[in-house]
């Protein structure tokens, strides 16, 4: 298995300057990491970037973030704007109240407007919604957590959407658990699952992949990598 072609290459933080951005698009070309994903500020350049060296690496865009509670009118601008600048794949954080009411027709709704967006841009964009999971299972039984995290699956298959994401590793609840992806994985019938949010290291990566995951969101890619390559020569 080759593990970089799992990672989402990561920088969000909110001072990250162009210098850090490039050397995020030259770690991911090095390593064949999955996509680069970044600020909206930053999409244009780094789309251009990896396109003008037939990269496989593609270039990913979050939208909402990190709190997910502007607009929804404002999403779906941001959303196009991103598609319009060469973002291959969206991540955009949904509204929390209505993630914890755990409304499937609601939350389609939702979910619906910024798909068709980006889609009207790009038939092809891959869409990700984050669903902040350790929110959502906070403080509340099983049953109220495995309810809130099947109704954000739900609404996420019925409105198009390509992936559930646990996190934007900005909240303070948490980032990704095994709990939350072997829920997301169960729920999440047909479509994908990304863990987000304290990913590491190789162990705390392969604990994801095993959990369900099928995508990593990280800023420690490279330490990944690194790691999965010391476990295959012995060390």
């Amino acid at each position: 298995m080759d593990i970089a072609n799992y990672i989402d290459h990561t920088c969000l933080k909110a001072e990250a300057e162009k210098t850090e951005i490039r050397t995020l698009v030259d770690e991911a070309m090095i390593h064949g990491f999955a996509s680069v994903c970044v600020n909206g500020s930053f999409v244009k350049a780094v789309s251009k970037t990896l396109r003008s060296r037939q990269a496989k690496t593609k270039t990913c865009s979050v939208v909402g973030f990190p709190l997910g509670a502007m607009s929804e009118d404002v999403k779906k601008i941001e959303a196009t704007v991103a598609a319009k600048d060469g973002s291959e794949e969206i991540d955009f954080v949904g509204n929390l109240p209505n993630l914890v009411k755990g409304d499937v027709e609601e939350l389609r709704e939702d979910f619906s407007r910024i798909v068709k967006e980006a889609r009207a841009v790009n038939p092809e964009i891959v869409v990700k919604v984050i669903i902040e999971s350790a929110f959502l299972m906070k403080d509340v039984t099983d049953a109220e957590a495995e309810r809130r995290i099947a109704a954000a699956c739900q609404a996420a298959i019925e409105s198009g959407v390509d992936f559930v994401k646990t996190s934007t590793g900005f909240h303070g609840a948490g980032g990704a658990s095994v709990e939350a992806v072997k829920l997301m994985r169960k729920h999440a019938t047909g479509i994908k699952v990304k863990a987000s949010g304290g990913i590491r290291s190789y162990e705390d990566a392969m604990t994801m992949i095993d959990a369900g995951a099928d995508r990593l969101g990280c800023s420690a890619g490279v330490a990944i990598v690194t790691g999965a390559a010391a476990k295959s020569d012995g060390y």
